[in-house]
């Protein structure tokens, strides 16, 4: 029988937007402030000049301090405690897992990342699937 006996993690911080059928990932080997700083840089950076970038977050201690209140066209909003099914991300995340990494056993961090990225990459090629997952129709109304 085979198992995965190392403990070793990738942490992928990704960004949909719905009405552009476009997403944002960063592969990091750590999941800290430095690395959302990072992530809202690239966000605030892909975000056209006269538009605000809405970024839903979970409580995550990396997600609430004010050192990633940086960039004036990102604005966060927070989630209530235990409801990330509130965050259009959390079904991109489910179909990763479901279609490329559950039930797999990884060589090395190296392989962990590059079968994650590959995974990121070959979902968000199928033409209105970000747009078709991730659309809420109360994320419409503001």
């Amino acid at each position: 029988t085979v198992r995965q006996q190392q403990f070793e993690y990738g942490y992928i911080f990704g960004a949909v937007c719905p009405a552009k059928d476009k997403a944002l990932g960063l592969m990091l080997p750590v999941a800290n402030t430095a690395g959302m700083i990072e992530h809202l840089r690239l966000i605030s950076q892909a975000t056209a000049k006269d538009r605000q970038a809405l970024v839903i977050v979970d409580r995550a201690g990396w997600h609430m301090t004010k050192a990633i209140r940086c960039f004036s066209n990102v604005t966060l909003l927070p989630l209530p405690p235990y409801s990330p099914e509130l965050n259009p991300v959390e079904q991109l995340w489910q179909q990763i897992k479901q279609r490329f990494l559950s039930n797999t056993t990884f060589q090395n961090y190296d392989d962990i990342i590059e079968r994650s990225c590959q995974a990121w990459n070959e979902i968000l090629s199928e033409d209105g699937f970000i747009k078709n997952l991730c659309s809420r129709e109360w994320s419409f109304l503001v």
